[in-house]
């Protein structure tokens, strides 16, 4: 007895509290339409409810570093270099310091995606040189010349090689598929 008395009172708190926060709002049945597609298509266009399956039926954009040319062409051109950082999500490869055997400099790269498309301007080359003494000593400075674009155009030429390769699959596998003109 004592639980329905909770659960009563528990209810009319409920059914007050959602009332008075314009939870539920009152509807006139005459303004709705009565078959259940048509309320769900007047719903849909409001935004005031979503659709679980049959709805759009492209998947979606998804990104990841395999179907990515440049992402994929940074990778091969740094394969000589142990990688320290490499985060595809935040556009960033990072090596660890590497150098000659018999040298005491050593250097670190940090590749910077700024876009996924293959250009000029997508990627940003930065090189490190750590020079050290024989008591541990080291001096890190930033280098930058030529070396960087070199880079920067390696890393490039073989992203574009990689996307001409990915249409020639695409447009021997799909016959009617227009490839680009250079193709």
């Amino acid at each position: 007895m004592q639980k329905n008395l909770v659960l009563n009172i528990l209810l009319v708190f409920i059914f007050i509290f959602s009332t008075a926060c314009n939870i539920y709002k009152y509807s006139d049945a005459r303004k709705n339409p009565t078959n259940a597609n048509d309320r769900i298509t007047k719903n849909m266009q409001e935004g005031k409810g979503f659709r679980l399956g049959k709805g759009n039926k492209s998947g979606g954009d998804f990104q990841f570093a395999t179907s990515n040319p440049m992402w994929r062409a940074a990778i091969d051109k740094l394969d000589f270099a142990p990688l320290g950082t490499v985060d595809y999500a935040g556009g960033i490869i990072i090596t660890d310091w590497f150098g000659d055997e018999n040298s005491s400099d050593e250097i670190k790269l940090t590749i910077k995606f700024l876009t996924n498309e293959i250009r000029s301007d997508a990627i940003e080359v930065i090189i490190h040189k750590k020079i050290c003494n024989n008591v541990n000593k080291c001096k890190i400075t930033k280098i930058e010349d030529k070396t960087n674009s070199q880079i920067r155009f390696a890393i490039l030429k073989k992203a574009a090689q990689l996307e001409n390769a990915t249409l020639k699959k695409l447009k021997d596998k799909n016959k009617n598929l227009k490839a680009p003109k250079q193709f």
